[in-house]
């Protein structure tokens, strides 16, 4: 075991965690943080994506130990006072989500782009979604909501 300090959605934690916990089942089962989904095991759907020191990774590729020290953001995190983030809002503007599993991942990767990139193409926005996978809505309405926030 070893013991770890993480901010998450600006709130600390310590914890005691075993070196191969993966940061998707630390946030999941230890802090019951659900957004992000456990789609494949195999870091191809991008529906665990959150934001680690701002920079969007899979959280099924980051072991928790490896996670000492950083502030992570989830899903979760994004909304304030009440009011859904305004990629969150676009996304349900815009129809932008169909069955939801995928939709937490493609809101965090947007963050993400945006927070480097306010004014992407829709070539960029596409680039920066290629990790993300959706098997609902072909994608037209997700790079729509992006576009709609920047």
């Amino acid at each position: 075991m070893r013991r770890v300090s993480l901010s998450v959605n600006g709130d600390q934690h310590e914890l005691e965690l075993e070196p191969r916990e993966l940061l998707v089942y630390v946030l999941r089962e230890r802090l019951g943080l659900t957004g992000a989904t456990v789609g494949c095991d195999t870091s191809s759907c991008g529906s665990c994506t959150v934001l680690l020191d701002g920079e969007s990774v899979k959280s099924c590729t980051v072991l928790g130990v490896q996670a000492d020290g950083h502030r992570i953001t989830t899903i979760e995190g994004l909304a304030e006072n009440g009011a859904l983030h305004p990629l969150q809002e676009s996304f349900r503007t815009h129809h932008a989500l169909q069955c939801g599993y995928c939709t937490p991942g493609m809101v965090m990767a947007a963050v993400s782009l945006l927070a480097e990139n306010p004014r992407p193409s829709e070539a960029e926005i596409r680039h920066a979604l290629e990790g993300n996978l959706c098997r609902c809505t072909g994608y037209q309405n997700i790079v729509r909501a992006i576009e709609a926030v920047a």
